[in-house]
């Protein structure tokens, strides 16, 4: 699906696809905690597979790959794609259930700043870079409650979604609009399939714990998968990195509001610096994709994060 990136000249486009562009973002992380709840019932894998499923179901709908006219070429970054995808939210969610979603969320940021930050010289993205470091050593300072563990799946979870940056650009230039997203989440779903029922049927799910992790595969992959598209549409690709930086800190305050998970004062601190490392290397950016997709100036194939 080619996606038309010109600017609608319209103010209210703008203002629309901004809106889009936070409830996106707010949508993913108001899903994250509505999983965790689910946690304590079916655990961040039982949890994952039931997101990875809807994510599966939504996005083949959508992109309708033709999976008989794949190509070796064009197989092997969607396998690829549907490892890291399947890794990269089992890694965060099970952050999410050890030290928290505000921490988690800021320390998986760091993979679209790395791949903003990789191969630049200029002094502004080495400023954001040293400030992004020193924020992290503030969020993960040592103490007798370090949840090591956590930090490492949380960081891990960042090398996945810098792995998804790369490989939704190769994907996007071999395959037409989603559908190498699309086949990458089916695959994902399935690799889930096998894990997901062992684990339903060991852990006797209750049907709240099931509508939580159903609510999150909705509100974290259809929904910004949606608003996502519609926003591209009314904005600048460049601007894209820049409102995805917001997400740390609607992860932060939802993690408050809906799992009373506070943070201190220093924590906030490093978020924030976080979040507009980010931005800055995201505005500044010239003649680089945006921050977390593999864009092109006029015209894009956009992969959706399952």
């Amino acid at each position: 699906m080619a996606v038309d990136m010109r600017v609608e000249p319209v103010s209210s486009g703008r203002r629309s696809g901004t809106a889009l562009m936070l409830g996106s973002g707010l949508s993913n992380q108001v899903g994250a905690s509505v999983a965790a709840l689910a946690f304590p019932v079916l655990g961040p894998v039982g949890v994952v597979a039931v997101r990875q499923w809807v994510a599966a179901l939504v996005l083949t709908g959508a992109g309708r790959p033709r999976l008989r006219t794949f190509t070796g070429a064009q197989w092997r970054p969607v396998l690829a794609l549907a490892v890291v995808f399947a890794t990269m939210n089992l890694s965060l969610y099970t952050a999410i259930d050890r030290i928290g979603l505000g921490l988690a969320v800021t320390l998986e940021f760091l993979g679209p700043l790395t791949v903003a930050l990789a191969g630049s010289r200029r002094r502004t993205d080495l400023l954001c870079a040293l400030a992004a470091a020193g924020a992290v050593v503030v969020l993960t300072r040592p103490g007798p409650s370090t949840d090591y563990l956590g930090i490492g799946l949380a960081l891990l979870a960042a090398l996945c979604w810098a792995c998804y940056i790369l490989l939704n650009r190769t994907v996007g230039e071999r395959l037409p609009g989603v559908q190498g997203s699309a086949a990458a989440a089916a695959v994902s779903g399935l690799l889930y399939v096998p894990v997901g029922i062992a684990v339903l049927c060991a852990q006797r799910p209750t049907a709240d714990a099931l509508l939580c992790a159903f609510a999150a595969g909705v509100l974290s992959s259809a929904v910004p998968f949606l608003a996502d598209l519609l926003a591209l549409r009314k904005i600048p690709a460049a601007h894209f990195g820049i409102f995805m930086s917001v997400n740390p800190v609607f992860a932060a305050l939802v993690g408050l509001v809906v799992l009373d998970q506070r943070l201190d004062a220093a924590s906030w601190l490093a978020i924030t610096v976080v979040v507009t490392a980010n931005a800055v290397a995201a505005g500044t950016a010239t003649g680089r994709p945006a921050v977390g997709e593999g864009v092109r100036p006029r015209r894009t194939r956009r992969g959706a994060r399952p």
